[in-house]
């Protein structure tokens, strides 16, 4: 029988006291802070761009290269932000605590890849080639949002000053 009084379990903080103090002291920070903006505004204007192509048939080519330069800054930000989790965690990617953004990360590069290769084969019309952008778009929405949360976890967990143990929190049964 279940007990009505809630019960105190430890959950596990998103950093240790070390690795706030390399995530604070990595350049990669900082980098990481400037260019997720500048994709998300990049994501904006694009989604604007392709809609527009694939609604009203024009704008094919401003759709293209907003598409082409969105994808760069990806790779940029996935690049820096595999050193970042090697200056933090000590590894390049699938740190536990970053396991299934990565995860998801994985499959938001492949979208983009895979757009960026029909865009270059040809092997896919314009139409296609704005779907395939369309579905990597909403991959990103879902990982920024993944990352949006941890970075919320993280700031809260800053205010609150749980850096050496891991917080309590109240769990009923």
């Amino acid at each position: 029988m279940p007990s009505a009084r809630p019960e105190l379990r430890p959950t596990r903080s998103l950093y240790t006291r070390e690795q706030r103090r390399r995530r604070d002291a990595s350049p990669w920070t900082r980098v990481q802070g400037v260019l997720a903006p500048l994709q998300f505004a990049a994501f904006l204007a694009s989604l604007v761009l392709v809609i527009r192509y694939l609604t009203a048939g024009v704008g094919y080519e401003a759709a293209t290269l907003s598409v082409v330069v969105k994808t760069l800054l990806l790779y940029a930000i996935m690049i820096t932000g595999s050193l970042w989790e090697r200056d933090v965690f000590g590894r390049y990617l699938f740190a536990p605590a970053f396991y299934w953004e990565d995860v998801f990360s994985m499959l938001v590069l492949a979208l983009h890849t895979a757009y960026l290769a029909v865009l270059v084969t040809g092997g896919a019309g314009p139409q296609t080639q704005m779907l395939i952008a369309l579905a990597a778009y909403l991959a990103y929405v879902v990982n920024a949002a993944q990352f949006l949360v941890k970075f919320r976890a993280a700031r809260s967990e800053s205010k609150a000053g749980e850096l050496a143990e891991p917080p309590l929190v109240r769990v009923l049964e």
